[in-house]
């Protein structure tokens, strides 16, 4: 049994990120959604964003210490006392450590770390 070839047209389909709302080319162009990034919201330090990420920071770390001396036994507690210390640790440490990171590369200005990345409280 032979298969006969077919000859089809297939045409090139636009990608949804080369064509605006009104389906008009912008090639490359930048959009109008970014305009609400401006080298002035970028200045602006928050400062109780950034307490709060160094506040979660030590918190963290000092509930992952804890936990970690009642595991070794070199403080008195039980072991789902440990464990509670560490789920907790973990859950504070995290982002306390996130957020003072993207504060620490914003203030010594790396490439695409800014003040205005952190949420404000």
């Amino acid at each position: 049994m032979s298969t006969r070839r077919r000859s089809i047209q297939y045409s090139l389909l636009h990608n949804d990120d080369d064509y605006n709302d009104n389906g008009n080319d912008i090639g490359g162009e930048h959009e109008s959604g970014f305009d609400y990034y401006s080298p002035k919201g970028c200045d602006k330090i928050p400062w109780k964003s950034i307490a709060l990420a160094l506040f979660l920071l030590f918190l963290g770390s000092i509930l992952l210490f804890l936990s970690f001396f009642i595991f070794t036994g070199h403080m008195g507690g039980e072991r789902s006392q440990a464990y509670g210390l560490l789920t907790l640790g973990i859950l504070t440490f995290l982002p306390g450590f996130y957020e003072t990171r993207i504060a620490y590369y914003a203030y010594r200005g790396a490439n695409g770390y800014h003040f205005a990345s952190i949420p404000d409280y």
